[in-house]
């Protein structure tokens, strides 16, 4: 998949602001994106349906960027119902504000845009974007982010001869309203209709089970040539197993941490989770190779058919590939994908942007000052309706987003009072949230008690992954931690019946989503929001409402109409007056110097 490139309306405002930021006037870099959400006709199981595409694409364009660059991103909502995109993993410095979820901001509607402006302050690495309400990523709208490093921090390994992003992803020809539906009826999901490549269907590996005629994704590389391949699960709620054929993967770098360099033959990516692997084209061509994406942690055989296939290229190739797929790790081994979970480690020596708490690598010896443990469980009836719960709280997202409420002082919107441990009462259906102290060290512990895989994500952090295990956590658990290279990410697995354990530093004023990447659970209430808030007012930690602010609920009397909208990739970026003026001065400068050579 080709990466994306500036707009060629943006390219002469682009480089003229490059310029300035490399003289130090104008500050860190600005990019500017047009990102048009709307419904496109595809075909990717050989079904007609409504897929949600970016600009006309599915998936979506590519965000290349760089280290504390400025991203202006224009989204225009073409769909009919209202939307929002949400940046996973992208930590939003103090800007909450632009987190696009349900708690932060109010929905845009259906042919309204709103722009996001956000820095990607100290942050490398893997992520993407999408449709973050009503689960509408089961339809689609999603994209990659890559976030390079500054030339001035190295790399550590050798720059690749190319970069590749890999989507996959479980994928339904249902739509995602049919799913909503069904899910609020208490209509599970059931085995997904098959698995995708960057939008496209099974390669026809098995004759009998993948139909003819189905488009596929081809990776094209050279012989000897070593690629990075970007790869993230931005499925439904499927754990997929990723491999390729008679090639390793050489995992350097997860969500935004580079990692201890291992080789996998293969690599279980759960949902929301995003890797890089180094792959060396080192085979003889002798035929293409099959490039496989396969459910994990499933016992029906109606998954059979849900089997991802790509194919890997070879500029030199001879042939076609044939044959079985290569082997998917044993089933009914239940610690395997744990172990290699385990095996995932911070790469302590890398020159990078950090986590918090900065610069340190002893995590292990900060005390803790925060514990939640945090119990799920499956779908119930609470009230005649069908929710998922956590710490028997399933999560009621009010007319007026958290945020706002908080901002305008508006009383009786939410309650600081989400528990750090299972009550002893009814289940409930509530708008509680966890009230977070300022640079407060928290340990968070996930409890599984559903019988899928679930992963969990927070924005606005990286969180060290410090532990997990089978069976109920306990104090004694802590004695397993790794309290030293526990890698830093933004979303975790936990697999059923099994805990895992994240600290996390709160240092980054703001509201912050908690939530299940299963679509399934959190669309029915598995999340929560942590209020995070600086006592010290004078202290300024966080970033101004911004102009463009859409109101509802409380605050709709606020909102203005469309025509105050910002379009910026047909205008010019704005600047403070003072900046203006040094511009104006330096390029007169620089023109009179031209002018005497």
């Amino acid at each position: 998949m080709p990466a994306f490139s500036v707009p060629n309306s943006c390219l002469f405002r682009f480089a003229v602001v490059l310029c300035f930021a490399a003289l130090g006037l104008a500050g860190d870099p600005y990019v500017f994106y047009d990102l048009t959400v709307s419904y496109l006709t595809a075909s990717p199981l050989g079904v007609k349906q409504k897929v949600i595409g970016v600009n006309g694409q599915f998936p979506g364009p590519i965000l290349n960027v760089t280290t504390n660059w400025n991203v202006v991103a224009n989204v225009k909502n073409d769909l009919d119902e209202p939307l929002l995109i949400t940046w996973n993993g992208v930590q939003h410095r103090k800007n909450s504000w632009q987190d696009g979820v349900s708690g932060t901001n109010c929905p845009i509607p259906a042919g309204w845009n709103w722009t996001y402006q956000f820095q990607v302050k100290d942050q490398i690495g893997s992520f993407f974007y999408f449709p973050s309400l009503g689960i509408q990523r089961a339809a689609g709208g999603y994209g990659g982010i890559i976030i390079n490093n500054r030339d001035i921090i190295p790399l550590p390994f050798g720059f690749p001869d190319g970069d590749i992003t890999l989507f996959i992803s479980d994928w339904y020809t249902k739509s995602h309203k049919e799913m909503r539906e069904d899910l609020e009826n208490g209509v599970g999901l059931g085995s997904p209709d098959g698995v995708l490549f960057n939008g496209l269907g099974p390669y026809r590996y098995d004759n009998g089970l993948v139909p003819d005629g189905i488009p596929y994704s081809i990776v094209t590389v050279d012989p000897g040539k070593t690629y990075r391949l970007r790869v993230h699960n931005v499925g439904t709620s499927t754990s997929l197993n990723f491999r390729i054929q008679n090639h390793n993967l050489l995992l350097v770098e997860t969500e935004g941490s580079y990692t201890v360099q291992q080789n996998y033959t293969s690599m279980d990516i759960h949902v929301g989770q995003s890797y890089s692997f180094l792959v060396t084209m080192d085979q003889n061509a002798s035929s293409d190779y099959y490039i496989v994406a396969s459910p994990r942690f499933v016992n029906s055989s109606d998954w059979t058919k849900a089997v991802g296939v790509a194919v890997l290229h070879y500029t030199n190739s001879q042939g076609p590939v044939a044959g079985p797929l290569p082997d998917l790790p044993n089933e009914n081994d239940k610690f395997f994908s744990m172990s290699q979970a385990k095996s995932v480690r911070w790469n302590v020596t890398a020159s990078a942007a950090r986590p918090n708490p900065q610069g340190s690598f002893k995590y292990g010896d900060i005390t803790v000052t925060d514990v939640y443990v945090i119990l799920n469980r499956p779908a119930e009836l609470i009230d005649g309706k069908w929710h998922t719960t956590l710490n028997g709280i399933s999560y009621l997202a009010p007319a007026t987003p958290l945020k706002l409420a908080e901002q305008f002082d508006i009383p009786g919107v939410f309650k600081l009072d989400f528990p750090n441990r299972l009550m002893d009462r009814p289940a409930k259906v509530d708008t509680s949230v966890i009230n977070g102290s300022y640079k407060a060290f928290v340990e968070i512990i996930f409890q599984n008690n559903d019988t899928t895989v679930q992963s969990y994500h927070l924005d606005g952090y990286a969180f060290f992954v410090v532990g997990m295990d089978y069976g109920l956590w306990t104090e004694n658990s802590r004695s397993t931690y790794n309290k030293w290279d526990g890698v830093a990410r933004c979303t975790t697995q936990v697999f059923p019946g099994a805990w895992t354990a994240i600290l996390v530093f709160l240092d980054n004023a703001g509201i912050w989503n908690l939530r299940a990447q299963n679509l399934d659970s959190w669309y029915l209430g598995q999340e929560v929001y942590i209020s995070v808030v600086n006592p010290e007012i004078t202290d300024k930690t966080e970033l101004s409402v911004p102009d463009n602010t859409i109101y509802c609920g409380a605050l709709s009397p606020l909102q203005k109409d469309q025509s105050q909208r910002v379009n910026f990739s047909k205008g010019t970026p704005q600047f403070p007056r003072t900046v203006q003026t040094a511009v104006i001065a330096i390029v007169a400068a620089i023109i009179q110097t031209l002018m005497t050579w």
